[in-house]
């Protein structure tokens, strides 16, 4: 039988992975995402691009393996916001969240040899107006500066905001899981 490999160090995208119940393994697909992430692309443009990239990057390795690559980019306007990467950065990120609405482009890009099937679901999050103290409070305590976007919906984050659309709620997480079953089945494996 194929392997499933999920181009990803993520941890979260590990974790969303496990619930569809199906055996696979990660592989770290070392894509440098900086220069698409400045590239000035669009945000949606970019998280498919770098998805794709990160695909391609493991299936180089394993082409007979199902490789299931994904990216999520966090936009603000048309501003790619990438991971705050510190405590200072994360709350300053999320000031200029605060009352606003943003955008959540999280792609998935699916293939096995020649066969490719690639999807972008877009979240629309409108965060609740918050002073800088009570967001260095939700900081220290959800040290989410390893996120896109500056904050954890799994987590104490959730409460950052007062509306949030999309179509599937573990897109947001890191993984659209309701797609990515349908795509799998494509693929021969079904979820059950």
């Amino acid at each position: 039988m194929t392997e499933i490999l999920l181009a990803s160090g993520s941890r979260y995208r590990r974790e969303l992975l496990e619930r569809l119940g199906l055996p696979f393994h990660s592989v770290s697909p070392d894509v440098d995402e900086s220069e698409l992430q400045a590239s000035g692309r669009p945000p949606r443009e970019i998280a498919a691009l770098l998805a794709r990239a990160k695909a391609d990057a493991v299936a180089g390795r394993a082409p007979a393996s199902l490789v299931i690559g994904s990216d999520q980019v966090c936009a603000l306007d048309d501003e790619v916001l990438g991971k705050p990467g510190s405590r200072e950065a994360n709350v300053a990120q999320l000031v200029r969240l605060s009352g606003r609405a943003h955008r959540l482009w999280t792609a998935v890009c699916v293939q096995r040899g020649a066969q490719r099937r690639e999807f972008v679901v877009e979240a629309v999050l409108t965060m609740r107006a918050l002073s800088p103290e009570r967001l260095a409070r939700y900081v220290a305590m959800d040290q989410a500066w390893d996120c896109a976007g500056g904050y954890k919906l799994e987590s104490g984050g959730i409460a950052l905001f007062e509306r949030i659309d999309c179509a599937d709620h573990t897109a947001i997480l890191g993984l659209p899981l309701m797609e990515l079953a349908r795509v799998l089945e494509e693929f021969g494996f079904p979820v059950f």
